[in-house]
C-alpha cells in the first residue's frame, strides 16, 4: 500500500469537525461533461444519455464500475468476480466501450480481457455519464457500444470560498467489506485545491448455494478467491483567473484482487496517473473557449499464481492530449473542433523468461481530428459530427511482426424534432470505424486468468459499423419517458473463436493441457434491440416510480449468436421521499438467456433481484450526516449473469446488508 491507513483516518476525523455547511443545489439539471457541446442530459441528440450523480450515484456505487452501472438502461456487467467487472452496453464490450476519466482515456488494459479491472475509482466520483451511440465517436474510433465517463473533479475549475467535501465509511456483511472514501475542496488565494482518497478491503463473498451449477467445487458458502483490496489517493490544484484556469493532478492507485477460478490466481495492479487541464476564455474573436487536456499514465499489473509466483507482467504507458476550440454562435451554429493524439507502449511478457508469450511489446500511435456542430432550425435541432483518425501498431523489431496502419473515418448526423410540448423524436445515423487492438493482431500465448491460449491475426482489417437509432421521448412534467430502438451492422467484426482444443503453455496439443485455444477472427455482425423507460415524480417529495425494459441481440452473420449476450430485462424502482427520509425498493428481473454462441453450452436461468435502500439525512453541527442501509439480493437468489465468462462457476453474492454514514460539509 502506498499510503498508510492513518491518512484515511485523519481525513475522516477532519471531515467530522465543525465547518460551515456549503449550499447544496436543488436543481435537477445535469450537464454532460463528456459532450463537447456541454448540453443538458435531456438535450442530447447524438446519443441517448444517462447521468448518475448525487444521492442516486451514492446509492448505486459498488465494488466495480460494472456493478455500479449494471442496472442502468441498456447496460450490463461482465461479472468476473468482485474485483473485475466492466460495463457492457447493448451487448458490446471490450474495446467497443470506451472508459474515460474526466474526458480522457483511463488507459488501462481492462478492454483486453474480462479479468482485468477498470483502473478508475468510483467511490469518490461526483458524476458518472453513459453515452451510447454515435456521440462516442468523438472520443475515439470504434466505440460503437458507447462510452462511460467518470467525473471526479480532481482538477478544480472554480474557487471554493471555504473548505467543503464529503467523507463516507461503510461496512458490508456479505464480504466483510470495510471501506472509506473522501474528497476535499478548498482554495488559497487564486489557487483551488482538491484531495481525494479511497480504501476498500473485502474477504471472499458469501453465495447462496454451490459455486458451480454442476454441483461440484467448494461448498463452504463462499466464492473462494473473490477478495479485493483497493486503495487510491489523488491530489489536484488549479490557478483560477478571469481568463480561465490551468491545473494539474496526480493519482496513485493500487488494487489486489482474486480471480475466482480453480487456479486461484490473483492480480496486483498499480497505476500512476498525471493530468493537465487548461481552459482559456475568448482566445480568438470567433471562439468562446480553448481547452487543452493532457494525460500520462503508467499502468502495470502482474498476474500471479496461487502461491504468489508471478506469471505474466502487463504494462501500458500512455500519453494522450486533447485540444478543442468551441463556439456558440456562428450564424446560429454552436460546436467544437478538436485534435486528439495518443501514444501508448503495451506489453504482456512472461515473468519467468521475459518473452512475449502473450502479447509482444508494441507501440501504438493515434492522431485524430474531430468536429461536432449543432443548430436550431425553427425548433428542429440538427447535429453533425465527424472524426478522421490514423492508428499505427508497431511491434518491436525483435518480434519480426509486421507493422499495421489504419485510416479511420467516422461520421454522424442527428435531429431532435419536437412533436408537441415536451415531446420529441430523436433520430441519428452514424458510421464508425475501429482499428484492431494490439492483442487482436499480435497475441500468441497463454492467458492464465482466462485459461485461454490466444492467437491473434496480424492481417485483420478495420471494423466498419453503421448504426441507426430512433427515440421517442417526453422530458417535461411529472411523467418522463423514452423509447429507443437501434440497429447496428458491422463489417469485419473481430471476435474470439474458441475451438475447444486443449493445449499446454507452449501451445502444443495436449489432452491434459491447461489452456483452450482462442483465435481472433472476423465476420459480419448485426446488433439490434430496444429500450423503454418511464419515470413518475422522480425528483419530488412523496412516492415515485421508475420502470424500464431492455433487450439486445447480437449475431455473427452465418455463424450464430455473439457470445456473452445480455438477457432480456425488466425492472421497477419504487421510491418514497419525505423530509429527511429517502427509501427505494428496486426489482430487476432477467429472463432465461438461451441465445448461445457456438462456444457456449450453458443456458443462464432467469432471476429476480430485489434491493432495498434506506437513507436518513440530518444536520449535525455544521455538517449534513446521511445514514444509509442497503439490503442487496433480498430474495437470496442464485444469480448468474449471462454476460459473465464465468457464469457456470461464479454466482453473484447472496443476501447481504450494507450500512454506513456519509458526511457532507
Amino acid at each position: 500500500m502506498f499510503f498508510k491507513p492513518s491518512l484515511m483516518a485523519a481525513a475522516v476525523c477532519a471531515a467530522l469537525t465543525p465547518f460551515t455547511v456549503s449550499a447544496q443545489s436543488n436543481t435537477n439539471t445535469v450537464t454532460v461533461s463528456a459532450n463537447p457541446l456541454g448540453k443538458e442530459e435531456s438535450m442530447q441528440i447524438l446519443s441517448p444519455t444517462k447521468v448518475l450523480s448525487g444521492s442516486e450515484l451514492r446509492s448505486k456505487i459498488g465494488s466495480s464500475l460494472g456493478e455500479t452501472l449494471g442496472s442502468e438502461l441498456g447496460v450490463s456487467a461482465s461479472g468476473f468476480g468482485a474485483g473485475a467487472s466492466r460495463p457492457i452496453i447493448r451487448g458490446l464490450e471490450g474495446p467497443r466501450v470506451k472508459i474515460l476519466q474526466n474526458g480522457m482515456s483511463v488507459a488501462d488494459v481492462s478492454g483486453l480481457s474480462n479479468d482485468h479491472a477498470v483502473a478508475s475509482e468510483t467511490a469518490s466520483s461526483l458524476q458518472i455519464e453513459i453515452l451510447r451511440g454515435p456521440a462516442a465517436l468523438l472520443y475515439g474510433s470504434g466505440a460503437i457500444g458507447g462510452l462511460v465517463n467518470v467525473v471526479d473533479g480532481r482538477i478544480p475549475t472554480s474557487l471554493s470560498q471555504q473548505l467543503n467535501g464529503e467523507v463516507e465509511i461503510k461496512y458490508a456483511g456479505v464480504n466483510a467489506e470495510k471501506a472509506g472514501s473522501f474528497f476535499l475542496d478548498g482554495s488559497v488565494g487564486e489557487i483551488a485545491l482538491h484531495l481525494d482518497g479511497n480504501t476498500r478491503n473485502t474477504d471472499d463473498y458469501k453465495i447462496p448455494g454451490n459455486p458451480s451449477v454442476h454441483g461440484d467445487g467448494d461448498t463452504n458458502g463462499r466464492l473462494l478467491n473473490s477478495f479485493t483490496h483497493e486503495h487510491s489517493l489523488g491530489f489536484g490544484a488549479s490557478l483560477i483567473r478571469p481568463w480561465g484556469h490551468i491545473g494539474a493532478s496526480v493519482q496513485k492507485m493500487a488494487d489486489r484482487y482474486g480471480i475466482p477460478t480453480e487456479e486461484k490466481s490473483f492480480i496486483d495492479l498499480d497505476q500512476t496517473r498525471v493530468d493537465i487541464d487548461a481552459v482559456l476564455n475568448r482566445p480568438f474573436f470567433v471562439f468562446d473557449t480553448l481547452t487543452f487536456k493532457a494525460g500520462g499514465t503508467d499502468y502495470q499489473h502482474t498476474e500471479k499464481l496461487q502461491d504468489g509466483t508471478p506469471a505474466t507482467y502487463f504494462k501500458n504507458r500512455t500519453i494522450e492530449t486533447r485540444t478543442g476550440l468551441s463556439h456558440t454562435n456562428w450564424n446560429g451554429w454552436e460546436g467544437n473542433i478538436g485534435l486528439q493524439t495518443e501514444h501508448a507502449n503495451f506489453s504482456a511478457l512472461a515473468a519467468e523468461t521475459g518473452r512475449a508469450d502473450t502479447v509482444p511489446t508494441t507501440r501504438s500511435v493515434s492522431n485524430a481530428v474531430f468536429i461536432v456542430e449543432q443548430k436550431n432550425f425553427g425548433g428542429v435541432v440538427m447535429s453533425g459530427g465527424a472524426r478522421i483518425e490514423n492508428v499505427k501498431r508497431q511491434p518491436q523489431a525483435e518480434f519480426q511482426l509486421p507493422e499495421r496502419s489504419f485510416n479511420l473515418h467516422s461520421f454522424s448526423i442527428g435531429a431532435l424534432v419536437p412533436i408537441a410540448d415536451g415531446y420529441s423524436i430523436v433520430s441519428s445515423l452514424s458510421t464508425s470505424q475501429r482499428a484492431p487492438t494490439t492483442e487482436e493482431l499480435y497475441s500468441h500465448g497463454p492467458h492464465e486468468s482466462t485459461l485461454t491460449f490466444d492467437i491473434g491475426d496480424n492481417h485483420l482489417l478495420r471494423e466498419k459499423s453503421k448504426n441507426l437509432e430512433l427515440s421517442l421521448q417526453k422530458t417535461t412534467g411529472l411523467v418522463h419517458w423514452k423509447v429507443n430502438a437501434f440497429l447496428n451492422k458491422v463489417e469485419n467484426y473481430v471476435f474470439g473463436e474458441i475451438d475447444g482444443l486443449r493445449v499446454n503453455e507452449e501451445g502444443e496439443h495436449d489432452l491434459e493441457g491447461e489452456f483452450t485455444q482462442r483465435f481472433w477472427k472476423q465476420a459480419a455482425a448485426t446488433i439490434r434491440g430496444g429500450e423503454a423507460e418511464i419515470g413518475i415524480n422522480q425528483f419530488g417529495e412523496g412516492f415515485s416510480i421508475r420502470a424500464f425494459a431492455d433487450t439486445s441481440r447480437g449475431n455473427l452473420d452465418a455463424k450464430g449468436n455473439l457470445p456473452l449476450q445480455p438477457a432480456n430485462r425488466v425492472g421497477v424502482d419504487f421510491g418514497y421521499r419525505s423530509g429527511a427520509w429517502r427509501n427505494t425498493l428496486s426489482i430487476l428481473h432477467a429472463q432465461k438467456q438461451d441465445r448461445l454462441a457456438a462456444s457456449e453450452n450453458f443456458v443462464t436461468p432467469s432471476f429476480t433481484k430485489v434491493d432495498v435502500n434506506v437513507t436518513y439525512t440530518h444536520p449535525y453541527r455544521n455538517t449534513q450526516l446521511t445514514w444509509f442501509a442497503q439490503i442487496k439480493n433480498l430474495l437470496n437468489q442464485d444469480i448468474r449473469l449471462a454476460t459473465s465468462v464465468l457464469k457456470e462457476t461464479v454466482p453473484q453474492p447472496m443476501r447481504g446488508l450494507i450500512c454506513g454514514v456519509r458526511a457532507n460539509f
